[in-house]
């Protein structure tokens, strides 16, 4: 027998041009091979009287063959064989194109089962190029329910089956990883009748019964792996911390914390006493106060004399935090020092020096605390805002220049607590579902290009009643094949023609960081009325007397996108608004915009983001960590997801360290998932 990791060239018919081929579909091995799993099927096993076929519309039919097939040549590199079949309903006309094997095995007089599209201007009237066998034969392209293969240039769906049929007759398929118990828990097949089920089933249940298997088998594995994780990481041990008394740091806030806010707290709070690394996600919506929970865990750190540090993915976000963290911790003693790339290299020197020498307590800055130059006397607590801007890495290397420090990231994203569990697996989740009390809703409205002359007024009136305004657009500069709005030329058109007595700034991407802090300082300090942006402004813009988010070509934003922009106003007192416009008539799209215009709650939205758009809304690039699912959907196998992790976890408690077969095959299958994703070992 041989070995799922052998090469595919050890096939027949497998040399270096076709494993060549193989190699664009990530087939090496044949493990590979049989884990190209099919991306549909067609039933081709329901036979349709001739009479009965539709137009462009493939089925199966048995025929006789009523005539000798006959071959002409039309031209160099043309040949056309045609034939007539019959069935007791109705007469068909077949063509074959440069195919000797119609001309030579349709024989005149006998059966066979064809499959194929009738076209033409009436049913019935001809076919061209059906695949066809006899009645005897085994079932190879008729009679059966076809997978349908993910295929690539030089390789067809026919020669794939053949590959892998002759890959699962001379190796077995991959172990059994999920114990018997959960198998029969969740109705789940054994894997050795999933595998071959999956490329051959004999019904489209069966071969949805598979699917489901190695749904399930993938969460199930990934699911496991982080459990494992987390039971690591919980074995490790600091120093737990002595004092946990909030009282000064509670007492000295002018307000009262929500209880989703304390209810976080006392999560950290847990953590930081129990003597293991603390790995925790604070999720919460815009505005709920993620930073107040930070802060306490910040207070906790000094007060047990170790440092903090908090990473932000903006110098714009940063210079916020360090602003309202100095004005809270000055006054309870604590000091805080902030570090930002465009930070003169004298003053780079200057607070590099104090956080090695112990003399700060929280630094609070960019990318520049990662580096080389940046030395911790004693960092005990990471503190990384809104997380899904940074690679996993960088979360990483801010954690080694401590030993073993807690661990605290926070996310204004909403993410449904599933997929959370998959993004931050390796973290417990602390959810704030509460906004502080007198935080107004934003009223938001979708509209077409004809209000165009309302929505000015309206923003005309807003800066009249002291207020500032955004325009979001979705592109930096023109693009006519596009059509969207462009920050650079709308700017221009809202400053020299509709709002020429207005201050009218410009902030996009392309611009320089001192341009872009320049511009935001500009506008925070009330210089400017409108602010055209890109989505720069999605993240760390805080601008209380900005009461108008105007979002052009809203369409071309996801849900969770769009509600972190409108999360850019409703900062202030003032009643504020949300204008969304669109060209867009979809009835899809125009549903999505109205669901999201009726709700504020940034979960709700989530859920609903991610019914119609899948995950990638939420994660974007691949450094959030997340395997290459090959079979699963996170937009539509959640419950199956939610059934893999339940039972991966009762896996954990009950068998995670025994011997049994499954068990040492899941082990090997979660090190190989978790080498490929470079991202969640980090």
């Amino acid at each position: 027998m041989a070995k799922l990791t052998d090469p595919i060239t050890i096939l027949k018919g497998v040399g270096p041009n076709k494993a060549k081929v193989l190699a664009q579909l990530n087939i090496f091995t044949l493990r590979d091979l049989i884990c190209h799993f099919p991306r549909a099927y067609e039933d081709r096993t329901r036979l349709v009287p001739i009479e009965k076929l539709e137009t462009d519309k493939p089925a199966c039919f048995r025929a006789m063959v009523m005539n000798t097939p006959r071959t002409s040549h039309i031209r160099k590199g043309l040949d056309l064989t045609r034939v007539q079949v019959a069935d007791h309903t109705a007469r068909l006309s077949l063509t074959f194109f440069n195919n000797r094997f119609a001309a030579e095995q349709l024989r005149y007089g006998q059966e066979y089962i064809f499959y194929g599209a009738v076209s033409g201007d009436f049913v019935g009237y001809s076919m061209t190029n059906p695949v066809f066998e006899t009645l005897d034969s085994t079932p190879v392209t008729t009679r059966r329910i076809l997978p349908i293969y993910p295929l690539t240039a030089g390789l067809t769906n026919a020669a794939l089956m053949k590959l892998i049929r002759q890959a699962m007759a001379i190796c077995d398929t991959p172990a059994e990883v999920i114990p018997e118990s959960v198998r029969n828990q969740y109705g789940i097949l054994p894997a050795h009748r999933a595998y071959q089920a999956i490329h051959e089933p004999s019904s489209m249940e069966e071969a949805e019964l598979a699917k489901r298997r190695l749904i399930f088998e993938e969460f199930f594995i990934f699911s496991a792996g982080l459990s494992l994780m987390r039971a690591s990481r919980a074995e490790k041990k600091v120093e737990p911390y002595a004092n946990l008394n909030l009282k000064p740091f509670l007492g000295s806030l002018p307000f009262s914390l929500t209880g989703a806010q304390r209810r976080a707290i006392d999560e950290i709070v847990r953590d930081l006493g129990r003597g293991a690394p603390m790995n925790r996600l604070v999720q919460g919506d815009v505005g709920s106060g993620k930073t107040m929970v930070a802060a306490a865990a910040a207070y906790l750190a000094a007060t047990n004399r170790k440092q903090a540090a908090l990473m932000a993915p903006t110098e714009i976000l940063a210079e916020q935090h360090y602003t309202s963290l100095s004005r809270l911790f000055t006054p309870l003693g604590i000091r805080v020092s902030l570090l930002t790339g465009s930070m003169s290299v004298k003053e780079k020197k200057s607070v590099r020096a104090a956080i090695e020498a112990g003399e700060t307590d929280l630094v609070v800055g960019t990318h520049a605390l990662i580096t080389g130059a940046t030395v911790f006397q004693d960092l005990g607590l990471v503190i990384a805002d809104e997380q899904h801007r940074f690679g996993v890495g960088q979360r990483g290397a801010l954690s080694a220049k401590g030993t073993d420090p807690h661990l605290l990231v926070m996310s204004a994203t909403p993410i449904p607590r599933t997929l959370a569990l998959l993004m931050y697996g390796d973290l417990e989740v602390s959810i704030i579902d509460e906004l502080p009390p007198g935080r107004e809703t934003v009223d938001t409205f979708l509209v077409t290009e004809a209000y165009r002359p309302r929505i000015n007024a309206f923003i005309r009136r807003q800066v009249e009643e002291g207020h500032q305004c955004y325009v979001v657009c979705p592109a930096v500069e023109e693009n006519g094949e596009l059509n969207l709005k462009a920050a650079t030329e709308w700017a221009e058109v809202l400053q020299q023609t509709v709002f020429p007595d207005l201050g009218v700034a410009l902030l996009h991407g392309q611009m320089k960081g001192s341009e872009k802090e320049a511009v935001m300082g500009r506008f925070s300090k009330g210089q400017a009325d409108i602010l055209v942006a890109t989505t720069v402004i999605e993240v760390g813009v805080d601008v209380p007397n900005a009461t108008l988010m105007v979002i052009e070509d809203a369409d071309r934003f996801g849900l969770s996108q769009l509600h972190q922009l409108r999360g850019r106003v409703g900062r202030g007192k003032a009643k504020s608004y949300c204008i969304l416009t669109t060209h867009n008539r979809n009835p899809e799209t125009v549903q999505r915009l109205k669901a999201f215009c009726k709700t504020n709650d940034g979960f709700k939205i989530a859920e609903e983001d991610l019914k119609m758009r899948g995950p990638g809304d939420f994660f974007g690039s691949r450094q959030s960590g997340l395997p290459a699912f090959q079979v699963a959907s996170l937009s539509m196998d959640l419950q199956t997801l939610k059934d893999a992790q339940a039972a991966s976890a009762a896996w954990i408690d009950t068998e995670g360290t025994a011997d049994t077969p499954e068990a040492t095959a899941l082990r090997q299958r979660i090190g190989d998932l978790f080498s490929r994703t470079q991202g969640v070992m980090n």
